[in-house]
């Protein structure tokens, strides 16, 4: 940021695509990925997001998938949101096509049993599906009728997957999570821009089942730029992008 001021968007409805032209129209080549997170860092509460999100956040998540090749998301997360095929307002859809961009991009669903759950509006959906799954579960993942990328033996090698979805022309990644997920490309070092909300609520401790945590390779943390912060209705809209190069550690 160029200065400490934290620009104040007007209160009320925001023309989101406008919004995200104007600070979120130049993403990574790479994984960008978006979460919400309350005041005392729950993703979620009774295990929906819409729950400690607000309109203006929702708007801005289908606002960035203007500029995504592909919109990357975890099974459970399909599952707890009943996720569809990327269908875009005509104010999104216009600038998606001034972009040069004619079609929406397909949602890419991480599974490592290869099945797309059952109650998902993803099956049969234009663009077709894909699911990224491993080579133990291909077969099965193939008969779901989406396109299918088998990446690691047991568990999904999401460095593969990256690296296969740029190859087939999708340079740009839009993770939507959830959790478990980002976990796993950010322990893989995968994450190259987080837009993060905070939402001005507290959500309490949530009972959920503990979600594995996958293997930390980075040797040391990894840092991020602030690239913006925006206000509205209490709600901070926060843009981090990768470091490059990310500076040696200090010494203690």
């Amino acid at each position: 940021m160029n200065d400490s001021r934290v620009p104040l968007l007007p209160s009320g409805a925001v023309d989101t695509a406008a919004l995200a032209t104007e600070w979120y129209g130049d993403p990574p080549v790479g994984v960008r990925a978006n979460m919400v997170t309350s005041l005392d860092g729950e993703a979620a509460f009774d295990g929906r997001v819409r729950q400690i999100s607000g309109a203006t956040d929702q708007a801005l998540l289908k606002a960035l998938r203007i500029f995504a090749d592909v919109v990357l998301v975890g099974a459970g997360t399909v599952r707890a949101e009943n996720y569809g095929p990327v269908v875009f307002k005509d104010a999104h859809r216009r600038v998606r096509e001034q972009r040069g961009a004619m079609t929406a991009p397909p949602v890419a669903v991480v599974t490592n049993s290869g099945v797309l759950p059952e109650t998902s509006g993803l099956r049969g959906a234009t663009p077709r599906p894909i699911i990224i799954t491993t080579t133990r579960a291909r077969a099965r993942a193939a008969d779901s009728g989406a396109d299918v990328i088998a990446v690691g033996t047991e568990t999904v090698d999401l460095t593969e997957a990256v690296e296969a979805l740029k190859d087939l022309g999708m340079k740009h990644i839009l993770c939507e999570g959830g959790p478990t997920l980002l976990d796993a490309l950010v322990g893989a070092d995968l994450v190259d821009e987080l837009c993060l909300t905070v939402a001005p609520k507290f959500a309490g401790l949530q009972e959920h089942t503990p979600r594995p945590r996958p293997a930390n390779p980075l040797s040391s943390p990894r840092g991020l730029t602030l690239a913006h912060a925006l206000s509205h209705d209490d709600f901070l809209f926060l843009r981090y992008a990768r470091r490059t190069p990310d500076p040696p550690p200090t010494a203690n």
